[in-house]
Formats: C-alpha cells, structure tokens, sequence
C-alpha cells in the first residue's frame, strides 16, 4: 500500500478478524484490524486468553478512525481485566497503534515521542534440566550467543522430588505432581479442558493460602543450586529470577536473604502483586530487588506498589497492561518513583515489535524478555523485519512506518493454526451488531 495513497482523516475500521496459532510458545491469538482504505493493522491476544475479550469490542469500533487511539481506548478499557483478562482491549489497541504509524508513515516510537535507544536489550527465560551446574551451562550457551542479561526460575518445583525440602498439607504435594501433569501442556500452556476441580483450586490459591512451606533443607538447596550457577556464568553479569512458587511472605523473606550473596537482577513475582503491604515487608526484610507486573492491568494499578518504594523493577507486558500507550505511561510513571522497567514478553512477534517500540520510546528501560529463542519458526511468522531479528542480543529499533511488519507468513500460520478454533481469519460477522448501553454514569 502507497502511503501517499491514505489519508489519515477519513481511515475507518471495516473489520476485525482472528488467527489463533500453538507453540510459539504458548497458544497465541493473532488479530487483524481492515480498514476503508487498505491498511491492515496486527495485533495479538495475550498467550491462553480468550479471543472472545478482543471478539466482543469489534461493535465498539468499527467506524471509528483508528488514529485517534487514545479516544477509542478510552471507550474500551473498561471491557478489560487484569491478567488474561486484559488480552482483547489491549490486542485491539496494538493494532491501532500499527495502523496510526502506517497512516502517517512513522514507526511507533516516533507517535511515542521519539527513541532514547536504538537498539533493545533482549533477555530470554532459560530451562534446563538436572541441577544448578545444568542451568549454568545452559545460561553459558545463551551469554556465548550475545546475551547480556540472564533470567531463570528458582522455586519449589525444583524441590518436589527432593525428600525433606518442601512441608505441606499431607498429600497436598502429590496431587499437585499428578494433577500438573494433566493439565499443563509441553509448551508450558494450561489445558482448559482438563483445568477441574481439585487441579484448578490447587493451581488458583494465592501464595499465602496453600500451607506450603520451604524447609531449612529447601532453602539449602536452593542457595546451592544459585551458588552453582553463579560459579559457571561469573558474577558480572545480571540474572533474575522467576517462579518461586505460592509460598508465603515468611519463606521469601527466608529465600531472598539466602540469595542476597548473588546480586540477582529481580527476585520476580515473589507475591500477588495486589498484596502491597507484603511487598513492603519483603522489601524492607531482605535487600534481594524485587519486581512484578506482567499480570496488572493499567498504570493506576501500579500506583500502590510504586508508592510503597517496594519495587526496584516494574515488569508489564504490553498485552495486559492495557497496550502500547499505557504500557509507556506505566514506565513514566515508574521512573518518577526511581523504578527501572523491563517488559515481559511470552507472545508472537507482533508483540515483540510492541514492545520494543515502548522500550526505544522510554527511558527507564532495562531489558526486554523474549520466550521464543529455542522455537525455530517463531521469527518467520512475520514478514518485513531483519533475519535474525535478535543479534548478539538486541533487537534494532525498526524506522518502517507502525510496528515494522509488512505482512504475516499466512502459510506458516496456516500450518501451526491452533486445530481447537476457526480457520485462520474466518469472518466474525456475528460479532458486528452488538450492542450495550456502555457508558458508567447516568
């Protein structure tokens, strides 16, 4: 489409389409926002959210001129929810961004008010298997391919087949091996069709609740297991750690002073993010960074923990955190209470460009995850941007006109489409006549 041929002022949204695909890593549902003039917009629904969030606003907004993003957000927002909740409103507000970029013929950062880097700091979760020399090795290979910062999980599922390290409810532990078994699939995504009863209470009781505990074995073991690690990546470079686990505020107290030694990046997601008192006792207990954020959604819901001084690291994905625009405000926002932003990023690379257009436009960017290093496809699923899109580490900040992307890989798509939903990008007329009274006042 020639730039020179739109004209931003009379654009209008015409249709919005769905293609949901497995593996990359998770189930990722892909979006196209049609416009009167050609432009086609992507956007993407956060990993094993429902594409029914982002289905249900097309009503919303069909008509509307796409570049007036801030208006069209504000009339939808209200349809979104914390965590997977937020998927639709926040896939929908992406692609607006990509349309609004392309109309005007500037990339993102540029609507953004511009780049503080030129090129964005990728980091990428790593697994391993065995014990901590494993994942050391593991992280070598990553620091050997240009990576400069590391993260990695440390927590109880590493001490679930270790006798003495973990104290529970009897039997509570082993319905959790069994059950995690059912309803987890190899790519690490939650199978709905087997998330019942028992396994759906276990797995959606918050930390404080579940009786867990980790024993003074535990906590050896998992200081050795960090000790060890250390010993094959060195010290100088920052690592940052995930999924401990629902243990309560006593046992991340207890980890993170074990940890303090080992100058960790962040200590990620020790508590529910809501519980801010906890997170102020955490902070003040121990000297172990913490950070949170991927599963709240919009920027005012940071404000309590930024208040509270608990957070050294603020970390929002940008398909829950309400999008382009607010996932930039919630960096702001952090910067003015001293807090550095990185961005969490399981999802396409539509949600990749995303979020790399908000970590060229915001200062207190650290780094940015990326979840798809190890799937070989993942980069080809969309057409326009450099190959490898990751070198030595860092992505380049792109100059073409919206997220960067000039087209989908609409054969790979067909060949890794989800078999549980519709053909890739099936009509959604059904989806065209809704109609509510939306307001929130009388």
């Amino acid at each position: 489409m020639n730039v020179n041929q739109i004209n931003p002022s009379t654009l209008r949204i015409t249709d919005v389409r769905f293609a949901d695909i497995d593996g990359a890593p998770k189930r990722c549902t892909l979006i196209k926002v049609y416009t009167n003039q050609g432009l086609i917009g992507y956007g993407e629904v956060r990993d094993a959210s429902s594409r029914t969030y982002a289905a249900m606003l097309k009503s919303r907004i069909i008509g509307e001129n796409p570049c007036n993003i801030e208006k069209i957000f504000r009339r939808i927002k209200q349809f979104g929810g914390h965590s997977r909740q937020a998927g639709g409103v926040c896939g929908i507000e992406v692609a607006l961004w990509d349309l609004a970029g392309k109309a005007w013929g500037v990339p993102v950062w540029q609507l953004l008010g511009g780049k503080f880097r030129d090129e964005i700091r990728i980091y990428c979760d790593t697994d391993s298997e065995g014990g901590g020399r494993d994942m050391g090795q593991a992280l070598v290979e990553r620091m050997k391919k240009g990576f400069t910062y590391l993260k990695m999980d440390l927590g109880i599922e590493l001490l679930m087949n270790q006798p003495g390290c973990l104290s529970a409810p009897l039997g509570f532990l082993e319905t959790m091996k069994r059950e995690k078994k059912v309803f987890v699939t190899p790519h690490g995504s939650i199978n709905p069709a087997a998330m019942r009863g028992e396994a759906y209470e276990l797995f959606s009781t918050a930390h404080p609740f579940t009786g867990i505990h980790i024993t003074e074995a535990g906590l050896d073991y998992l200081e050795n297991y960090m000790a060890e690690v250390r010993k094959e990546i060195g010290n100088e470079i920052p690592i940052a750690i995930d999924h401990l686990g629902h243990i309560p505020l006593e046992d991340c107290i207890a980890l993170g002073r074990r940890l303090e030694k080992y100058h960790l990046g962040w200590m990620e997601d020790p508590l529910p993010w809501q519980m801010t008192e906890q997170y102020v006792r955490l902070s003040r207990a121990q000297n172990t960074p913490l950070g949170t954020g991927e599963d709240i959604y919009l920027k005012e819901n940071f404000l309590p923990l930024l208040q509270s001084g608990s957070l050294a690291v603020v970390h929002p994905d940008v398909l829950t955190a309400g999008g382009i625009g607010e996932t930039k405000k919630i960096g702001d926002l952090a910067e003015s209470y001293s807090a550095a932003m990185a961005i969490h990023m399981a999802e396409s690379p539509i949600a990749c460009m995303a979020a790399v257009h908000v970590a060229a436009a915001t200062r207190n960017f650290t780094a940015l995850e990326v979840h798809s290093v190890d799937v070989p496809w993942w980069e080809d699923l969309v057409k326009g941007l450099p190959k490898p899109l990751i070198r030595n580490g860092f992505i380049a900040v792109p100059d073409a006109p919206g997220l960067g992307i000039e087209s989908l890989n609409e054969e790979l798509i067909s060949e890794k489409r989800h078999a549980d939903f519709p053909p890739p990008w099936n009509p959604t007329d059904e989806w065209d006549g809704e109609w509510a009274n939306d307001r929130q006042w009388s």
